[in-house]
């Protein structure tokens, strides 16, 4: 009982999250059996995984400074539709003779570049002009989501190449490529936060902005960093997106920001910044996937679907509080007490 103990006290929110997690999948075998885990329903949650995905490591990404990006789905939808103007031969004629690899290559760099620049004006809103985070996002959100209406006129842009489709839908030994993708730009989001000078510094202004700041860091410079890894995220998930539909409109992926400032909460991500690990977002994606798969072989309904999600996040917030008091020895039931003299 003492090992559990010193294990639970490592990291208690890590292993609330694995004990539940594992109890839903368990659940989900007992109720669902060879359905949940048929290879159609396993390739069906790894197409839609990286979507939200991303955007759920991107607002993590500044969830650990302090802050939020309210912005995300706006400027995934923008840099999806300008890529979505490329590929459909709106700008650069098709029948121009350009090679269709390089008109891809040069729609991807287009939205990638969008995102972050997107991503550049939040941090330098939120760093220079010292404007709420919240405030700020909400701000480029209306202004991103204006601009892409004005762009479009409320219409979807259609017509990419088959080549291009083929990475929204294509998959590699039946793992999709996009998923791939995804798993890529996760270790090197984890391996930046806990091996880097970057990641030590965006834990620390999490925990403590003006120690960082007296100890000559550059703490604008760092927001800015943050906004705009953060846009790029959102510019590869726009790519996912695009690919995938075959189309782009804005409103697309519109329930992602719900879905990804729950994904964060749930892997630890504390809200006030300092605290949290891509490890912990994955396990609260994958955890979240496996409950979106189930609702739809359950045949639930959408509002049953988010009454449900907030039911869970509400119980893993109380379960962490918690864990938090027992951790401090603070608790009012005698956890730790009980567990020690075990």
């Amino acid at each position: 009982m003492n090992e559990m103990a010193k294990l639970l006290r490592r990291d208690p929110h890590m292993s609330v999250l694995s004990v539940i997690t594992v109890a839903v999948i368990a659940f989900l075998i007992a109720s669902l059996g060879g359905q949940f885990l048929s290879l159609n329903n396993l390739q069906s949650m790894a197409y839609q995984i990286p979507e939200f995905g991303l955007l759920a490591i991107a607002m993590a990404l500044t969830m650990l400074t302090g802050g939020i990006d309210l912005s995300l789905i706006a400027n995934a939808g923008l840099s999806g539709i300008v890529a979505a103007y490329f590929l459909s031969g709106a700008i650069i004629p098709t029948d121009g003779g350009m090679p269709t690899p390089m008109l891809v290559a040069i729609a991807v760099i287009a939205a990638l570049l969008v995102a972050t620049i997107c991503g550049a004006i939040n941090g330098l809103l939120i760093a220079k002009l010292s404007v709420p985070p919240i405030l700020a996002t909400l701000g480029t959100m209306i202004l991103f989501t204006g601009i892409g209406m004005g762009i479009t006129s409320g219409q979807g842009v259609v017509g990419f190449p088959e080549s291009f489709l083929k990475f929204g839908s294509g998959s590699v030994l039946n793992v999709p490529y996009v998923f791939i993708v995804f798993i890529v730009f996760a270790i090197a989001a984890a391996v930046v936060l806990a091996k880097t000078k970057l990641g030590a510094r965006i834990y620390l202004y999490g925990e403590n902005q003006v120690a960082l700041k007296f100890s000559g860091i550059r703490t604008e410079r760092l927001i800015v960093q943050v906004y705009m890894v953060a846009g790029l995220l959102a510019g590869i998930a726009a790519i996912i997106i695009i690919s995938r539909v075959n189309s782009a409109k804005v409103g697309y992926g519109d329930t992602y920001l719900l879905q990804a400032i729950l994904v964060a909460v749930l892997g630890g991500v504390h809200p006030d910044g300092g605290r949290g690990k891509v490890t912990g977002v994955l396990l609260g994606l994958f955890l979240l996937q496996f409950l979106q798969s189930a609702f739809t072989l359950f045949s639930f309904t959408p509002y049953a679907k988010k009454l449900i999600w907030g039911c869970m996040l509400l119980l893993v917030m109380i379960i962490n509080y918690y864990m938090e008091k027992w951790k401090t020895g603070e608790s009012k039931f005698g956890f730790k007490t009980l567990l020690i003299r075990r």
